[in-house]
This record gives C-alpha cells, structure tokens and sequence, in this order.
C-alpha cells in the first residue's frame, strides 16, 4: 500500500511538473508573443484612429500569468483524472474475463473454495490488486472460515463499498484544483483592480489606457478560471459516475458468478 501511495504522488508530480513545462512553453512561444503584438497594434491605432474600436483577441485575454496558472492546473488535474480513468477501464476489462470458472449448477462448498482461490492467486501482482480479484478473494476466504453464504455476501459488499470510498477520497485533489482555479482568477482580479486604481490620476487626465488594460486583466483572469473550472467539474462528474458504474458491476458479477454458487451442507 505505501509503496502504491508513493507511485502515485510520483507520478502526480511528475504530471505536474510536465504541465508546468508544456503550458509554460506555449505561453512563451505563441500566447505571450501575439498579445504583445497586438496590444502594440491597438496603442497605435487608437492614437491614429479616434473612432477605432478594438476587436476581443483571445491572446490578450489568456496572455497573464493567473490564465497560465489555471492552464497548468487543468492540464494537471486533466492527467490525473485520465490515470483513474484508465484503471477503472481495467477493472472493467477484467469483467470480461474468466477470473474465476464455476460451471452452471455447480455448487461450491466450504471446503472447495482454497481450489477456486488458487486461480486468482497465481494472478500477477498488478491484475490480483484489481477490486474484482481482492473481492472474490476475500469473499472465499470469509465463506471457508466462517462456512456461512451470509458472511461472504457481506465481505463483498464491504469490500466494494470501501472501494467506492477510497475512490471518492482520490477524488479530493481534483476537487481542490477545480476549487483553487476560480481563486487564482479573483486573485487576478484584485491586481487587476489594485493596478486599475493606482493609475486612476491618469485616467483623471484624460489617458485611460493604462486603467482599461488592467481591468482588462482582472475581468479576463476571473473569466477564463470560471470557465475552466465548469469544464474540470463536468469531467471530475462523469469520471465519478464511471467509478461507481464499475464498483457497481463488480458486486453484480460477484452477485451472479460466485456467490450464487455458494452453498452449505
């Protein structure tokens, strides 16, 4: 189990780090670069043109360093959801397997059940961690300790519903990128307004630029977090959903594969 805890922080740091790296890059080479220029090209005109209206650029409104930092964490929070993803797609690819071949009409006794557990203890170490297998496993081990259907009924619901917890638990991080995203905007919009009011005695003088571009700031990072954070949510939603789905189907096959069969004289 520690070792699985360290595996995955690793790997959490390690996709954050490339988050870090990729969205940075992008920044540096197309964002940042073409919301310059364009900032440059509305000073010009404006100077030039009385009645220019600017159009809205999405490189101004994604060029300051809170809309980067939001990007980095939802691409963060989007690698960490894929990792669940992909093991939930394994538990449910394992579904389909034969991890355990009791015929129709077959009954299994107490003492025929170490001969069932053998099958998925000789699993490889990654495929026996799977939910389904530790609670076939456990559920024979229950039913030839305690000789009761009743008990190994119990210790698969108790298994899968420990497993329903542990999920929504891992589900904490995400939850709190999607809560610290729409913080990091407000945090944007109080520089914004702060910058805004320390050049209100120019715009009091007749140039309001400067004070235009720092609202511009603080209204741009409060949008783009809000709308990152609806779309984080949507997905930390749907994967949630998919979870359970799996969990679910886990006790309905153990339901209809193997405790079904389990029988006492």
């Amino acid at each position: 189990m520690k070792g699985r805890v360290t595996s995955t922080l690793l790997t959490q740091l390690l996709a954050l780090l490339v988050s870090i790296l990729v969205v940075h890059l992008v920044y540096a080479s197309v964002i940042r670069p073409n919301a310059n220029a364009t900032l440059e090209e509305r000073a010009e005109r404006l100077k030039n043109e009385e009645a220019f209206v600017p159009e809205r650029s999405l490189y101004v409104t994604l060029r300051d360093y809170e809309q980067e930092t939001c990007f980095i964490l939802m691409f963060w929070a989007f690698s960490i959801m894929g990792t669940k993803v992909w093991s939930a797609m394994s538990e449910r690819k394992l579904l389909e397997n034969d991890l355990i071949r009791i015929g129709e009409g077959v009954s299994v006794l107490p003492e025929d059940a170490r001969r069932y557990m053998r099958p998925v203890q000789s699993l490889p170490e990654k495929t026996r961690g799977r939910l389904l297998s530790r609670t076939v496993l456990v559920a024979l081990q229950r039913f030839e300790t305690t000789q009761a259907v009743q008990n190994a009924s119990d210790a698969v619901r108790t298994s899968c519903e420990a497993e329903a917890d542990r999920l929504d638990s891992e589900l904490a991080m995400i939850r709190y990128i999607a809560w610290a995203i729409p913080s990091i905007g407000f945090i944007g919009t109080v520089r914004g307004i702060g910058e805004a009011l320390g050049q209100a005695y120019l715009a009091v003088q007749g140039d309001i630029a400067g004070v235009t571009e720092s609202l511009g700031v603080a209204f741009n990072s409060t949008f783009v977090a809000l709308v990152i954070s609806i779309v984080i949510m949507f997905f930390v939603y749907q994967l949630q959903r998919y979870q359970e789905e799996v969990v679910i189907a886990v006790e309905s096959w153990c339901d209809e594969n193997l405790l079904r069969h389990l029988q006492v004289r």
